[in-house]
């Protein structure tokens, strides 16, 4: 076990961390490996893995083909995090930072990259004029959307991470992150109280955002026993606007892309076409 009393270096060397990801994280970015990325017929192609940030992605494509927005079809093609997919060639062109999901726009006369899952939300709700209002209430959807994207660490990366990750559990990183995680849902909480939607009235990418992100912890299927530790039921509208939106078609597809985990009717590796759902649902 680490010692306690670690007292931190001059300068700090990379050391083996251990851990669920230990042998994928290193201080340096850019490719390891040659691969080029495979391409389908659609004019999106996305690259991604069905964690809480990627499912963003995949529930605002169906959300669009729901709404009727035929040129939204998309390839969605698998990126395993835990195999290094990553950090090919070709998906660090698409993402110097090597994180999932990036997505690839050939619909207009440029080929056009977007990385990161809140400005990926923002580029197709503008480019179909969806889920994002024009009018005074722009500004607070866009508000709750950064307030997500901000807050994603500290429930990711910091709770998830030494609650049940890391190799050796301490009780101040897992209290720190524990009270973080606990205020971000009082946040939404007292919102979801005054409005259907964290944007207001409307369903938003607001939504789109956070509920990847919060949902999991409503029905229990994040980080162990996160939600009996965290004491999720006490968060009654959160789960009232939760399990409104898992019910919502395009959530419940969308969920399912590039998902290689839980019960198999629940998983779609890759996506190519609407038929791909077909026995599914």
């Amino acid at each position: 076990m680490a010692d306690p009393t670690y007292t931190p270096p001059e300068v700090w060397q990379p050391t083996e961390s251990g851990g669920k990801f230990a042998n994928i994280n290193r201080p340096t970015a850019g490719a390891r490996f040659d691969k080029e990325l495979p391409q389908g017929e659609h004019p999106f192609q996305l690259y991604s893995l069905a964690t809480p940030n990627g499912v963003k992605a995949t529930v605002m494509f169906e959300e669009l083909l729901e709404a009727g927005h035929a040129d939204a079809e998309y390839d969605a093609w698998l990126i395993d995090i835990s195999e290094g997919d990553q950090f090919s060639s070709g998906f660090t062109a698409l993402n110097p930072n090597g994180k999932i999901p990036a997505l690839l726009d050939r619909s207009g006369d440029t080929e056009v990259r977007v990385f990161e899952s809140g400005a990926i939300l923002m580029h197709l709700a503008e480019k179909f004029g969806a889920f994002l209002p024009t009018d005074h209430t722009r500004a607070e959807v866009l508000s709750w959307l950064f307030w997500q994207i901000g807050s994603a660490p500290f429930i990711g990366g910091g709770f998830g991470h030494f609650y049940a990750y890391a190799p050796e559990k301490y009780e101040y990183p897992i209290n720190r992150y524990a009270m973080e995680t606990r205020r971000l849902f009082d946040v939404a909480d007292k919102r979801l109280a005054e409005t259907r939607y964290l944007g207001g009235e409307d369903y938003t990418i607001a939504d789109i955002a956070t509920l990847p992100w919060f949902a999991p912890f409503v029905t229990g299927d994040i980080y162990g026993d996160a939600q009996k530790f965290l004491s999720i039921h006490q968060y009654k509208n959160v789960a009232r606007w939760a399990q409104e939106l898992l019910e919502r078609p395009a959530v419940k597809r969308g969920r399912m892309v590039n998902r290689t985990w839980g019960e198999e009717d629940a998983q779609l590796r890759e996506r190519h076409s609407t038929s791909d759902f077909d026995g599914k649902l």
